[in-house]
C-alpha cells in the first residue's frame, strides 16, 4: 500500500529503510559472483563500481518511487532526484565496494531519511554478518535492535582510532602523512574500508573514534546519525558540520583533543 507523501513519521521512515536495506543487501550478497565480473571505475582506476551497486540502488529507488512518490532521493550511483514532500532519502547501495569486490565481509547498505534537510532515521545493514545498526533522531541507537552506547575512553593516547583513505593518489599521500603523525599519539589505528561501518563500530565501542576526509553524504548520513545517537560528537573541523572536508566521530571526553590534533596536522587540507 502506498504511503501518504506527507506522512513523515521518523519511526515509520526507519521501518521502510530497514526493509529496503535488507532487500538491497540480500540482492548484493546473492549476486556477488556475477556482479564482480562486471566492474567499472568511477573517480579513479582504484575506485570501482559493480553491477551489484547499480542493481541494489535501482531496487531501492524503484521501491521508494512506488511507495513514497513525492520523496527526493540522493543515491551514490544515480545522483539526485527531486521531490515535494520534504523527505529525502540518502543511499549508498554498497558502502565498501572494494571489500565486496575482494570477498571481504566489511560492506553494507546505508540508507537514511531526511526531513527538511535533517537526518531523522537511518540504517546500516551488513548482509554478510547480518549486523544491522539503526537510529531515530532523539531515540538512541541500536544494533540488531539492542541499545548501544559509545566508548567511555577519556585519553587520546588510549584511543583506538579508525580512519579511511581516498582513491586519488595525491589525496592518499596527504592522508598518509597525517596518519603517520597521529599514530604515535593514539593506542592504534584501524582501517576497515567502509565509512558507514566505521561510524557504526565507533557507535558501539568496537573502536573509540573515527575520522576521515572526503566523505559524501551517502557515506555518513545513516552512520553519522547512529554514531550521534550512541553518544558520540559528530562534526567537521573548526565548527563546520560533517561533510567532504572532514567527518569526526568521537566521545566528548576526547573530541577536543582529537579535533585540535587534526587541525594542527591540516587533516582537512591537501588535495
Amino acid at each position: 500500500m502506498k504511503q501518504n507523501i506527507r506522512d513523515a513519521d521518523p519511526a515509520e521512515l526507519l521501518e521502510l529503510a530497514v526493509n529496503l536495506a535488507r532487500r538491497a543487501g540480500e540482492l548484493a550478497r546473492r549476486t556477488r559472483a556475477e556482479a564482480i565480473g562486471d566492474v567499472a571505475t568511477k573517480s579513479t582506476a582504484t575506485d570501482v563500481v559493480t553491477a551489484a551497486d547499480q542493481a541494489a540502488e535501482r531496487l531501492v529507488v524503484s521501491a521508494l518511487a512506488e511507495l513514497r512518490p513525492g520523496d527526493a532521493v540522493l543515491g551514490e550511483e544515480t545522483g539526485a532526484s527531486e521531490g515535494g514532500s520534504g523527505v529525502r532519502w540518502v543511499l549508498d547501495p554498497i558502502d565498501g565496494t572494494v571489500n565486496y569486490l575482494y570477498g571481504l565481509p566489511g560492506y553494507a547498505v546505508s540508507l537514511a531519511a531526511e526531513i527538511g534537510g535533517q537526518v531523522v532515521a537511518g540504517v546500516v545493514h551488513n548482509p554478510v554478518t547480518g549486523e544491522e545498526w539503526t537510529a531515530v533522531r532523539g531515540r538512541g541507537a541500536m544494533r540488531n535492535w539492542e541499545p548501544i552506547r559509545c566508548s567511555e575512553v577519556t585519553e587520546l593516547g588510549m584511543t583506538l582510532l579508525a580512519t579511511g583513505f581516498g582513491y586519488a593518489a595525491d589525496r592518499r599521500a596527504h592522508q598518509a602523512r597525517v596518519v603517520a603523525e597521529v599514530l604515535p599519539l593514539v593506542r592504534d589505528i584501524r582501517r576497515y574500508g567502509a565509512a558507514a561501518l566505521d561510524l557504526c563500530y565507533a557507535a558501539e565501542g568496537r573502536v573509540d573514534a573515527y575520522y576521515e576526509k572526503g566523505l559524501n553524504a551517502w557515506d555518513h548520513a545513516a552512520g553519522g546519525l547512529i554514531a550521534a545517537e550512541a553518544g558520540l560528537v559528530v562534526s567537521g573541523l573548526r565548527g563546520a558540520p560533517p561533510g567532504p572536508s572532514m567527518v569526526i566521530a568521537a566521545p566528548a571526553a576526547i573530541f577536543d583533543a582529537l579535533h585540535a590534533l587534526l587541525v594542527e596536522l591540516d587533516a582537512d587540507g591537501g588535495p
